[in-house]
């Protein structure tokens, strides 16, 4: 799928202006948008989206205007439209490859996740210090040993990575990662590494979520202390 480089620019200069808030909501409104179209669902509205993103309706209407009027008052957003408006606004319309380190079971969960693949993210790399796991599969691919981790990126102009490796050992990967090229790290380590400058850090533990989650679960069933 190739991008279109003319609506890609103007799209990226246009979300270089508008609040973080906004680009962080989007993937919401994405991934139940890509549901309805696969549903058959032609139009939505932002009541609806906001019932499915748990997202106030007049907070998608303003976010949405940031990227031009494309709703129609009494009808809604047409879904096709809209899904292909975001993905070229968060340059999700052409594939990512991946390099994933670590092929425990975190690391093979996270490459076989079919969510990433509907999203244009592709897994093409799995590296792994464990002469137990080198050789092996993670669906079609074989784990490589972590010393070609530097060629394989390189080879495969790989710019994302993702740290699935025990907490003692997420820092050196981290380096080693950006080191090889690598332009965002996805740290799926409950440890806090740190990126040299140039390099996106992402944080995705699990624990975190779940804690942040327990906060509203506790204030509802009013055990929350404060």
């Amino acid at each position: 799928m190739l991008p279109d480089r003319r609506l890609r620019t103007t799209e990226h200069s246009v979300s270089e202006r508008i609040p973080e808030g906004v680009i962080e909501r989007l993937p919401l409104y994405l991934n139940v948008l890509i549901q309805m179209r696969h549903d058959g669902v032609s139009t939505v509205s932002s009541a609806r989206l906001g019932e499915l993103t748990l997202v106030n309706p007049a907070q998608i209407r303003r976010d949405l205007t940031h990227f031009g009027s494309f709703g129609k008052r009494g009808v809604g957003y047409d879904v096709v439209t809209l899904v292909d408006r975001i993905q070229r606004i968060l340059g999700a319309d052409h594939t990512h490859r991946l390099a994933l380190v670590g092929a425990g079971n975190l690391g093979s969960a996270i490459a076989g996740y079919n969510g990433l693949r509907q999203h244009g993210f592709l897994v093409t790399a799995v590296f792994d210090s464990d002469p137990r796991k080198i050789g092996t599969r993670i669906g079609d691919m074989a784990v490589r040993p972590i010393d070609d981790l530097e060629r394989v990126v390189r080879d495969q102009d790989i710019r994302i990575g993702v740290v699935a490796v025990p907490p003692e050992a997420a820092q050196e990967v981290t380096d080693r990662l950006a080191a090889a090229g690598i332009r965002i790290v996805l740290n799926y380590t409950p440890v806090i590494v740190r990126v040299p400058p140039g390099v996106t850090l992402h944080n995705t533990d699990p624990v975190h979520e779940l804690l942040h989650t327990l906060y509203y679960l506790s204030r509802r069933e009013g055990v929350a202390r404060v």
